[in-house]
């Protein structure tokens, strides 16, 4: 007679937590609407930028070469933000994805590494990535070290062995096969190789944060840590898995650079931390976790990109592109509170 009102209590903090969970990230979610509000919003602003662009240098922006060149320099960073974005969801922050770029990059072009030729450049750029991700993973989730901490002394520890690496020095890609990716004869429907490369992760990466256990998971866990761990959710290995897929992002990057720069070099992938951070707060990935997505970062990633490219184009100064930036990020940050203030 005991037996099942026993069974029953011992399942009700399991329950509950689950309970607790999905409540959380409802809330922190917010409505449906929001999303679309924000990635209109977004796509607004990316509008408001090509007009600008197409005004103030009409034949230089609009040219099918600039806009291919806006595309592929926003596909390096755009592949490090969508990880990013995961870290950011499930409450973390990864200030060392630059260094990983540059490290990976010098590791992978090496005279010993170029070598093996095609093969080996990609398998050691995403080899060195996951890696580090791995390093990071394991201080953060078992070593409980704080996010900031563990992967602030990654980014030193990545910039100064790709320094000793390369020794100041440039380490130019003598493999044909690699250059041959960057060339105008490889773009397809007029579409630089690149570009597919971001559009692949991007999809796989929405896929992932949306439509599956993983995804569902790292919403979870960036929303309520504890509840999610009460729910059955295993905190530190998911917190791990997030910072390795970071890493392979950081690899994937790498490997891109190499194809675009022709090179590998120590400064590879500077402020890459910044730019990734930012463009996924205003694409609307909050930055206390519990919500992300991988088309506002992208759109984000646009936006800077758009921006740095229209500078340059106007020959105006880095110091106000550097101002504009700011204050794109103060004003999404502002919108992301009074959202959390409606939702609440």
């Amino acid at each position: 007679m005991t037996q099942p009102t026993t069974a029953a209590h011992d399942d009700a903090p399991t329950s509950a937590a689950k309970s607790a969970a999905q409540q959380e990230s409802s809330r922190r979610s917010g409505p449906r609407w929001g999303w679309d509000v924000r990635t209109l919003s977004l796509l607004g602003v990316l509008a408001v930028l090509v007009a600008v662009g197409g005004i103030t240098a009409p034949d230089e922006f609009l040219a099918t070469s600039n806009l291919q060149l806006v595309l592929t320099q926003a596909s390096v960073i755009g592949v490090v933000t969508v990880g990013m974005t995961f870290v950011i969801t499930s409450g973390g922050i990864d200030l060392s994805v630059g260094a990983i770029v540059a490290l990976a990059s010098v590791w992978a072009t090496t005279v010993a590494t170029q070598e093996f030729g095609f093969a080996g450049i990609l398998f050691t750029a995403l080899v060195v990535g996951v890696g580090c991700g791995l390093v990071n993973g394991l201080l953060i989730a078992y070593g409980r070290m704080v996010p900031f901490i563990a992967t602030l002394a990654m980014l030193a520890s990545a910039r100064g062995l790709a320094l000793q690496i390369t020794d100041g020095s440039t380490q130019i890609v003598s493999v044909s096969s690699v250059l041959d990716l960057g060339a105008r004869d490889s773009y397809i429907l007029g579409i630089p190789p690149l570009v597919l490369i971001f559009a692949a992760v991007t999809v796989i990466g929405w896929l992932v944060l949306n439509r599956t256990t993983f995804g569902r998971r790292t919403v979870a866990v960036g929303g309520n840590a504890e509840a999610a761990r009460l729910a059955g959710i295993d905190v530190r290995r998911q917190r791990l898995y997030l910072y390795l897929l970071s890493g392979l992002c950081c690899g994937i990057a790498a490997f891109m650079l190499i194809v675009l720069a022709g090179s590998g070099q120590n400064t590879n992938g500077n402020l890459y931390e910044l730019d990734a951070i930012a463009a996924a707060i205003i694409g609307g990935t909050l930055l206390s976790g519990g919500r992300g997505t991988i088309i506002g970062s992208v759109l984000g990633v646009l936006v800077f990109t758009t921006i740095t490219n229209i500078f340059a184009l106007n020959n105006l100064e880095t110091a106000v592109q550097q101002i504009a930036k700011g204050a794109i990020i103060v004003a999404a940050v502002l919108v992301q509170r009074r959202s959390l203030h409606g939702d609440t």
